[in-house]
């Protein structure tokens, strides 16, 4: 009698071989994922390696230099501007009759908008009401002294339930800024904690005064992408000829591409820092990264409306005037700031000798996203001094787009995959970098402190690209990690 095989130990195997790549697999990511959130850790001190620090610095709280929580905002002529912000758990009717859990600031996601003017002295004290992993506020693009940057950990305590903290400090740069949670910013972000700030001029060209201001915060919420709190999108009453300021911020985690459809328009800022003589542009997308801010400046045209859509949420457009819609656009060309407006005459930049170069590498190591091949706490900051000038060299290795954002200060663009930039200077605090760019940045170091620097895609930020740049003799009493309950980005 002849036995046929049984097919079964084959399948057997191939579970079992399964199972083991599978738990192999899971085994590498938990442990990657517990070295990049240490048990307790000074941002200040770490260094190469484990970025571990002694036993007695983790228990020594004395000044060693200058710490961060003493320097403060410097004294102004402007008015004081007070807000108050509370954090609470709530549950949200949304505008398409859905009802999700969120965390809100006064009641409302996005928060209320911050509007005040340039060389304002803004207060804003956070109280928090029920979230118990506690919260903060970053100002995100605003150049705020070390103590009020709202990264927990590192410029303070989270603030828990019954507690309060006041930020203080000067709006010094008019522009298109926002705020959001800097503790487990990937979820708190996400859950709602954020809202726009706007800083208007103390005196706005002829062009701008009469302009009508459109704010557009777009954020996802738990699942839902919602245009300023709404699933429907923005309809806004004009006259034709009317000129529109349209602020765009992208609050989201992914890039967002957006289109003008119905006249041509201008990019006058990014970020917050004015575009100098931008030309006028039609048929072109937007790509407008996690955390960046565009200003358009649209003319109202005779007849029709104005439709500013975005790819990514087909059903958040902007509808500018009144009358019949414009045929959407097709294949528009990709925006490139590279050679957008005009260059200023007598630029010093291309003769300036950096004092200081570092190259930050970002990339993808398994499920861990990477700084020169380090996550987190092993990636060596970036040391400066003040008053130096500093070059640094971003390039995308892989693993997505990654929008770059450094806290504290505003960079300059100089050039991109090597080649140096021709039209209007590019200020920044956020860099969108898509897969094989690579772009050298300059800043000054003119504000002392300890600053993260991080992917704005705040998942990629909480898998592990994130580090420091910080200032020699800056000291911090605070500690990051699980024992602290400090986790700035989670």
């Amino acid at each position: 009698m002849i036995r046929k095989k049984s097919p079964k130990r084959p399948i057997f195997y191939g579970v079992l071989l399964l199972l083991i790549l599978f738990v192999g697999t899971a085994s590498v990511y938990f442990w990657q994922f517990r070295l990049q959130k240490p048990v307790e850790i000074n941002m200040a001190h770490h260094g190469h390696g484990s970025g571990s620090v002694s036993e007695a610095d983790m228990h020594d709280h004395s000044p060693k230099g200058i710490s961060c929580e003493s320097i403060t905002a410097k004294e102004t002529a402007g008015p004081t501007r007070k807000f108050d912000l509370t954090a609470a758990r709530t549950a949200l009717q949304l505008d398409n009759g859905q009802t999700v859990e969120a965390w809100t600031f006064n009641g409302s996601s996005p928060g209320p908008e911050l509007r005040v003017t340039e060389g304002d002295r803004v207060v804003v004290t956070l109280r928090n009401k029920d979230i118990q992993d506690g919260v903060t506020l970053h100002w995100h693009g605003i150049n705020v002294p070390c103590s009020q940057d709202g990264v927990a950990g590192v410029t303070q305590e989270a603030v828990h339930p019954g507690e309060q903290f006041t930020y203080v400090f000067v709006a010094s740069a008019p522009g298109t800024y926002w705020y959001h949670s800097h503790q487990m910013s990937s979820v708190q972000a996400k859950k709602g904690l954020l809202g726009s700030i706007i800083v208007e001029p103390r005196e706005k060209s002829a062009q701008l005064s009469t302009a009508k201001e459109v704010n557009a915060l777009y954020q996802r919420l738990n699942s839902s992408l919602l245009l300023n709190g709404s699933a429907k999108g923005l309809d806004v009453p004009g006259q034709a000829g009317e000129r529109v300021r349209l602020r765009l911020t992208n609050g989201d985690n992914e890039t967002m591409n957006f289109s003008v459809d119905g006249a041509p328009f201008r990019i006058i800022a990014m970020d917050g820092r004015d575009l100098h003589e931008p030309g006028l542009l039609e048929r072109v997308t937007i790509p407008v990264g996690a955390g960046q801010r565009y200003d358009l400046l649209i003319q109202l045209p005779e007849s029709g409306q104005v439709i500013v859509r975005n790819q990514s949420g087909k059903s958040l457009s902007i509808a500018l005037g009144s009358g019949s819609v414009p045929q959407q656009t097709e294949g528009g060309a990709m925006f490139s700031f590279v050679d957008y407006g005009t260059a200023l005459q007598g630029d010093p930049i291309p003769t300036l000798k950096p004092d200081r170069n570092f190259v930050l590498k970002l990339g993808q190591s398994l499920f861990v996203k990477t700084i020169n091949g380090h996550s987190f706490h092993e990636i060596p900051p970036m040391n400066v001094k003040e008053g130096e000038l500093v070059s640094i060299k971003l390039v995308h290795e892989g693993g997505g787009d990654h929008p770059f954002h450094i806290h504290g200060h505003t960079f300059r663009v100089v050039s991109k995959n090597g080649i140096p930039l021709k039209g209007s200077p590019i200020y920044l605090d956020t860099l969108l970098l898509k897969d094989g760019e690579s772009y050298e940045v300059q800043l000054k170091a003119d504000n002392p402190g300890l600053w993260m620097a991080h992917c704005h895609n705040l998942g990629h930020a909480s898998q592990g690209m994130t580090m420091m740049m910080n200032y020699d003799g800056i000291s911090t009493p605070f500690r990051v990690g699980t024992k602290s309950g400090n986790l700035p980005d989670l």
